[in-house]
């Protein structure tokens, strides 16, 4: 049984190639990504030049949000909602910071997956094109 939890998990998880991890990525994206404002994120998306095969995901959060614990919740919460997002192997080759404002500090998980969703469904194929 712990190697089918294992296996699931995997499977389940986001991928190395699927996170945004490095700061001139991050950088990037902010100076010179598209911006999609919400009230309770602010996605910033820049398509990728390089023969990429999937959107990578970056999220950041500022301690105006609360202290670590509320920080790395809601973090959890962005990932969640990606890596559940039945048209994420849609999305194009693009590179998306999501930054959590202070009001979803409050915000329940429904609120923040209804928002973030809308925000991300115009960068599936046949959505607006990014960049």
């Amino acid at each position: 049984m712990p190697a089918e939890q294992a296996s699931r998990a995997v499977g389940e998880s986001l991928l190395p190639e699927e996170r945004l991890r490095r700061r001139a990525d991050f950088r990037r994206c902010y100076q010179q990504g598209r911006r999609y404002h919400g009230r309770l994120v602010t996605l910033y998306v820049l398509a990728r030049t390089e023969e990429a095969t999937c959107a990578r995901l970056g999220i950041t959060v500022t301690r105006k949000v609360g202290g670590a614990v509320v920080r790395q919740k809601v973090k959890r919460r962005i990932r969640e909602i990606f890596r559940r997002w039945s048209q994420r192997r849609q999305l194009l080759p693009c590179d998306i910071v999501v930054h959590v404002k202070p009001t979803a500090n409050g915000a329940s998980f429904d609120s923040l997956q209804t928002e973030t969703l809308l925000l991300l469904q115009p960068l599936t194929r046949g959505g607006r094109q990014t960049g």
